[in-house]
């Protein structure tokens, strides 16, 4: 295969078949994490939240079957071969969640509602991925470098992953380690009888994770195997989305990547299951309030993503398959930056609009 397409389009394949997975759990499966937070706080259900945890459970415990299998090396993924900076994580994620709660949904939510014909959607992923990239290599890259310089672990050293730091101090195996942690965040999930019975909900919990998981597997094999030095990566929407718009612009100056082949998947795999569910229509945005507050909140989130190093997708599910220190502390600020945003705009003080 890399013989005949090319280290950058096979790359750029093995995005699009996780992303095909995650657009379709996103419109049939409602798999969703601004929705499993306003559920939470607000709806009186878990349900959507014991999805979310259970994605993460089977994506940790995936990952490290898949190192102890030597299908992947965790330390080359990009959370945890750069020094984590908790900082950056608190304050990305905090204005990640925000902008999330101010936009409606986070970056896969938007590329997925996109795919279901809502135009509102366009717009704001539009001003993410923009964003996103004017903070990255952009006007504003100078201060992120200035306050929150990305700096390699040496390979003398110890990543910054919990499953690492464990076994550095009892001497285990790390993938054993890694993989008792999955299984147990796996059963966290399942403690609820009523969840462990919803067919569904597991089902497209599973294919979220087997999304992350091939994301791992197929890249870390190109970038192993290929002739090119490709970065092993796995799915996110953030900086992926700014990727994509310049390759769109630029397809014949660019190579395709794996973001692209992840945001058109999604994108496309939401087309799919807004057909199958007969949910899609053309929408658009009738109110210029609500439509200035979404792309207020778009360029939050991606200023925020940015400085976080990933999204709700990036750090919420893929940095956390791989037990990266950053994932649960920008996860949880993920969720009280949505927290606030949502009780803004339901309860109403100092209303945004």
């Amino acid at each position: 295969m890399l013989d005949f397409l090319g280290d950058d389009w096979t790359m750029a394949l093995v995005g699009l078949a996780g992303g095909l997975m995650l657009g379709l759990a996103a419109r049939l499966g409602r798999f969703c994490t601004l929705g499993a937070i306003e559920d939470l706080l607000y709806g009186g259900s878990a349900r959507r939240m014991r999805m979310w945890i259970l994605a993460i459970g089977l994506s940790v415990l995936g990952a490290f079957a898949l190192m102890q299998a030597g299908l992947f090396e965790t330390r080359a993924s990009f959370y945890l071969s750069i020094r984590w900076m908790p900082v950056a994580s608190v304050l990305g994620g905090l204005m990640f969640g925000y902008g999330m709660a101010l936009a409606g949904n986070c970056g896969y939510g938007c590329i997925a509602r996109l795919g279901g014909g809502d135009m509102r959607a366009f717009v704001i992923v539009l001003v993410l991925g923009v964003s996103a990239w004017f903070t990255l290599a952009g006007p504003l890259a100078w201060m992120r470098n200035a306050t929150f310089l990305q700096q390699e672990v040496p390979t003398t050293e110890l990543p910054p992953g919990i499953a690492h730091w464990l076994g550095e101090v009892t001497g285990l195996s790390v993938p054993l380690i890694g993989m008792v942690i999955g299984a147990l965040i796996v059963l966290g999930a399942l403690s609820s009888r009523a969840f462990a019975t919803d067919l569904r909900a597991l089902f497209w919990s599973g294919v979220v994770a087997l999304a992350i998981l091939t994301g791992w597997a197929g890249s870390y094999w190109i970038s192993t195997t290929g002739f090119e030095n490709l970065q092993t990566v796995s799915h996110s929407f953030s900086a992926p989305v700014g990727e994509t718009l310049l390759y769109v612009m630029m397809g014949s100056a660019r190579a395709p990547s794996f973001a692209v082949g992840s945001v058109t998947g999604v994108a496309l795999g939401a087309f799919a299951g807004s057909l199958l569910k007969g949910h899609f229509r053309w929408e658009a945005c009738e109110d210029p309030r609500e439509l200035r507050r979404q792309i207020i909140g778009a360029a939050i989130m991606g200023v925020g993503a940015v400085l976080a190093l990933g999204c709700t997708v990036g750090q919420g599910l893929s940095a956390f398959s791989v037990l990266a220190f950053s994932a649960p502390v920008t996860f949880a600020a993920i969720f009280a930056g949505a927290a606030l945003g949502l009780r803004q705009l339901i309860e109403g003080f100092g209303r945004v609009a």
